[in-house]
């Protein structure tokens, strides 16, 4: 075999023609033969036993060229990328294959390169590393979660439903007098005040006692599902229980249902483990916001095969969680039963996956530049930690993975170290508070008129908008999300 014309192009692809000599093409005509000639049938001969010529006369001497092309193809390529010594990404493409008139043939490759990589800043960049204070409130949320983790459901049935109860309801929901679909649900529990139920629903239910029927005057919001947008509907509810939890004291003895001594001291545990959580997602925006900038900085045009490629790598991965394992299965299969479509793919998996391999090429490019190599010591710790992560072997993980993957994981995971580590952390900027606006005289603003919030004051907070949410058979059609 004989490469010539490598050419390597601006848009990370290669183009390269390799030539078969004709003993070659003999050799792999032969072989089209032998792998096809038990399955014709030639008049005058058993089946599988016809002589080469004869089935040449009969369907033309070029029978078997097709065959035999489809069989010495890698081979032609493999010679191709090897003289060349390219690095090809994704699957190659033959964009011509002739028989030559010695009865050679030479064939015509297209395939994409792996891409250079032009390095900007990567080592001394600077990024803000969020800082906050752990204040009282945010102990005592969490305080008042831990309460409501351990309430004793106390029964109300003797008294009229309040806000903040649990009503137990059966519910019935009728549209111009019909029942319509997903409006039905038994024993259902809701929490009076949650608004988890459109408006009205929850409000109306104050007052019931248990055992009594009400019929529901509801307006759907005008973004609900397109069925019951703006509908007025009746649901029939009736009452079968009420509750509501009492929560513990805040005192020393809910401290020691919690493990601790004392009320302060489980305090101080919250406070340190709040602290260590944000200092963690602090460390984590730092990281990303580092490694984000160093991205930016370098120069790369990234292959569309390898794009897609890691496209599909996150969604099987994610369809995994789901139990769908099976890696043959075929993507269009895959996307349509986890409902993705190519809009999706498009707009919300494409743009992570060009991230993903974007951050791989700038770790590859860093770990050359220093020179970085993984050590026997460094691969067996890294084979230890994938391995205590996926609950299996050592042996499994080196197996499954391969000892030139694993080296590559340890390299680009030192080499960013490396820019995380040479990063300054710069405090955030300040927020600029707004000049304080001049008042007008009190006489002069009506009394009426609420004041604008000073600095340092809470502006009043919109309401959520509510989603759109399409009711289910017998589950909670009231509910706006």
């Amino acid at each position: 075999m004989i490469v010539k014309n490598i050419e390597k192009k601006e848009d990370n692809t290669v183009t390269f023609q390799v030539s078969c000599e004709p003993n070659e093409f003999e050799k792999a005509i032969q072989s089209a033969y032998l792998k096809a000639k038990k399955n014709i049938n030639i008049p005058g001969f058993r089946k599988g036993k016809a002589p080469r010529a004869v089935i040449e006369g009969m369907y033309g001497s070029e029978v078997f060229y097709q065959d035999a092309m489809d069989e010495l193809a890698p081979a032609a390529f493999d010679m191709g990328v090897q003289e060349g010594e390219l690095n090809i990404v994704g699957a190659p493409a033959i964009t011509d294959v002739q028989v030559t008139d010695d009865k050679g043939v030479e064939y015509s490759f297209s395939a994409e390169i792996y891409p250079a990589v032009t390095l900007g800043e990567y080592k001394g960049l600077e990024a803000e590393r969020p800082v906050r204070e752990i204040t009282d409130e945010d102990v005592n949320a969490e305080l008042e979660s831990a309460r409501k983790r351990n309430a004793r459901k106390v029964s109300a049935d003797e008294r009229e439903a309040r806000m903040g109860d649990v009503a137990n309801i059966d519910f019935d929901g009728y549209l111009d007098g019909e029942r319509f679909d997903g409006g039905k649900a038994e024993g259902y529990e809701l929490e009076l005040g949650s608004n988890s139920f459109v408006p009205g629903f929850e409000e109306q239910i104050v007052g019931m006692k248990v055992g009594e029927e009400k019929d529901l005057d509801i307006t759907f919001p005008e973004d609900y599902t397109p069925e019951l947008a703006g509908k007025a509907v009746v649901f029939k509810v009736t009452l079968n229980a009420l509750s509501y939890n009492e929560l513990p004291a805040l005192d020393d003895e809910f401290a020691g249902d919690n493990g601790f001594d004392t009320l302060d001291e489980y305090k101080a545990d919250i406070r340190a483990n709040i602290e260590k959580r944000f200092s963690e997602q602090a460390d984590s925006a730092f990281r990303s916001d580092v490694v984000k900038k160093a991205i930016d900085n370098m120069t790369v045009t990234v292959p569309n095969s390898m794009i897609a490629a890691k496209a599909e790598e996150i969604l099987r991965n994610y369809a995994a969680n789901f139990g769908m394992t099976d890696r043959n299965m075929p993507l269009e299969k895959l996307m349509e039963m986890m409902g993705v479509d190519e809009n999706t793919m498009k707009q919300s998996i494409r743009p992570a996956a060009e991230y993903q391999v974007k951050n791989d090429l700038l770790l590859d490019a860093v770990a050359e530049a220093e020179k970085i190599e993984a050590t026997a010591e460094e691969i067996e710790a890294y084979v230890a930690k994938m391995a205590e992560s996926f609950g299996a072997a050592a042996d499994q993980i080196k197996s499954y993975f391969g000892e030139k993957m694993l080296a590559d994981e340890v390299r680009k995971e030192k080499a960013g170290k490396l820019i995380v580590d040479s990063a300054v952390a710069a405090a955030p900027a300040a927020e600029e508070k707004p000049a304080p606006k001049k008042r007008a005289s009190k006489k002069a603003a009506p009394k009426d008129e609420p004041e604008a919030p000073q600095a340092g004051e809470e502006a009043p907070k919109p309401k959520r908008s509510r989603k759109k949410a399409e009711p289910k058979p017998e589950e909670e059609p009231a509910k706006a999300e």
